[in-house]
């Protein structure tokens, strides 16, 4: 019996342990869930204080972005109020040309001309058109070269297709007077009948109309300066002489001209004008009134090229009657082919007269063959072969002539 009760109290001892060991482990247990929970809730704490940083971070990044963008849109708004900056509304360009003559009558190189073109648009409607020129590489006091204003005019647009020009302008007449870039023509000089009857390059001062007349259909109409020529010597009412150049050139006897020209079918232009001056002499001889008109056409046909002009004057007086100077006039025509895009030929056949009115023979006769080489679209080389006869055999010339010119 005494065993029993003693079996009996180890036994409850037993589960009294376990039960207070069980509480100890659980009491044990509860601590480290609550001190995990306190951490989480630190962690959760900190978490939530980033974010609400990164949104305010955000929010300032928008509002930045936001400024700037207005600041952006502030400045393409003034800048659009004031336009293209100069610099943009500025244009540079040049061109030039260096010859040499191997002929009867010289051997000698020359860097014939260098250009600088100048253009300025003041507004949509207002602009500039400026041409600078050094001819035979030095000019000044007892130097061949020469610098010249070639080009100086105001345009203004009247009407999308109508506008005016006042200043120094080229004067609308022939095909080289207004366009001359070397890369533009054939042969390594320009022609004689537009040297010696237009004469190219010719310009003068003052004011001038152009636009379109209908599809195709161009004008001209312009009142500006004239020529001046000598009254004595060789050079007596000799056209090119006369050039003035508007360097306080005298205006006495202003002139006039006028163009009409088609161009309503790609690749032909055809054109006819004519200039009335009163007075070739400015009064300082007997007056002599002058008439020039001129036609010409240019064709170009895939590789086949083709230009043609005459021109003539016709001077009243009796001194221009004298020296049979009342009558001037020339005409030539010219074939080309385009090989390819770097290689042409050419030919052209050139006739003029500067004492036409003469009963005497006075005409010149001259023929150029030759060929251009591209090496770019605008830089190009010349060599061609000239053959000129006088009226007498001292005038005759021939010889080969080659060049480099370009534009751009």
């Amino acid at each position: 019996m005494k065993a029993q009760n003693r079996a009996r109290g180890a036994l409850a001892a037993a589960l009294l342990g376990g039960a207070v060991t069980s509480t100890a482990h659980g009491a044990t247990s509860i601590d480290a869930i609550e001190q995990t929970l306190a951490q989480l809730q630190a962690q959760l704490a900190a978490a939530q204080q980033e974010i609400a940083t990164l949104k305010n971070e955000n929010q300032q990044i928008k509002q930045q972005v936001a400024a700037t963008g207005e600041a952006v849109a502030q400045a393409e708004q003034e800048a659009a109020a004031r336009g293209p900056s100069w610099a943009e509304k500025t244009s540079l360009g040049a061109y030039g040309e260096m010859h040499w003559n191997s002929l009867q009558s010289k051997d000698e190189i020359d860097f014939h001309r260098f250009v600088l073109f100048l253009g300025h648009e003041f507004d949509a409607r207002t602009r500039l058109f400026a041409e600078v020129e050094i001819e035979h590489s030095i000019a000044g006091e007892g130097q061949k070269g020469e610098i010249e204003l070639e080009q100086a005019y105001i345009e203004r647009d009247l009407t999308d297709s109508q506008h005016a020009q006042v200043g120094l302008f080229l004067l609308p007449l022939g095909i080289l007077n207004e366009h001359h870039e070397p890369d533009t023509f054939y042969g390594v000089e320009r022609n004689p009948v537009e040297t010696e009857i237009i004469p190219t390059t010719w310009w003068e001062g003052g004011v001038g109309l152009h636009g379109d007349l209908a599809p195709g259909w161009g004008y001209n109409v312009a009142a500006h300066s004239g020529l001046k020529t000598p009254i004595t010597g060789g050079n007596a009412l000799r056209l090119r002489s006369g050039r003035q150049k508007v360097a306080n050139a005298v205006a006495e006897d202003p002139a006039m001209t006028a163009r009409i020209r088609y161009q309503g079918i790609p690749g032909l232009e055809l054109a006819l004008s004519g200039q009335y001056q009163d007075d070739l002499t400015q009064g300082e001889g007997e007056r002599a009134r002058a008439f020039l008109w001129e036609t010409h056409a240019v064709l170009q046909r895939g590789p086949f090229g083709l230009r043609a002009l005459y021109a003539g004057w016709d001077i009243g007086g009796d001194q221009a009657q004298s020296l049979g100077r009342d009558e001037q006039n020339g005409w030539y025509v010219e074939p080309s082919w385009r090989l390819n895009d770097r290689w042409g030929v050419f030919a052209r056949y050139n006739r003029w007269d500067t004492a036409a009115g003469d009963s005497a023979d006075s005409a010149f006769k001259q023929i150029d063959v030759g060929v251009n080489y591209w090496l770019s679209e605008q830089v190009v080389l010349k060599l061609d072969y000239m053959d000129k006869n006088g009226p007498t055999s001292s005038l005759d010339d021939h010889g080969v002539n080659a060049g480099v010119g370009f534009s751009f």
